[in-house]
């Protein structure tokens, strides 16, 4: 699944891409609800690679959750 994550005052957001398993994707919305919320002073992602990005909660201005490949892309045709 991949996670967007708009920061303030930042041009461009932070795209990330977790596991699609279940427990994984509920654990990091309810870190991304905690952070949002005020309950925690960060936001700690880890990605497929097991890299952990850290985020400051007073820094995050979105956190968008769907699916890797999405909706978004563009295309030209007949």
């Amino acid at each position: 699944m991949d996670i967007r994550i708009g920061i303030t005052h930042a041009p461009r957001e932070i795209s990330i891409e977790i596991e699609d398993e279940e427990s994984v994707v509920k654990q990091t919305k309810a870190s991304a609800e905690a952070a949002l919320g005020g309950l925690s002073t960060t936001f700690t992602v880890t990605d497929r690679r097991g890299r952990q990005v850290v985020i400051p909660s007073a820094k995050i201005a979105y956190v968008e959750f769907g699916a890797p490949d999405g909706d978004r892309k563009l295309g030209f045709g007949s």
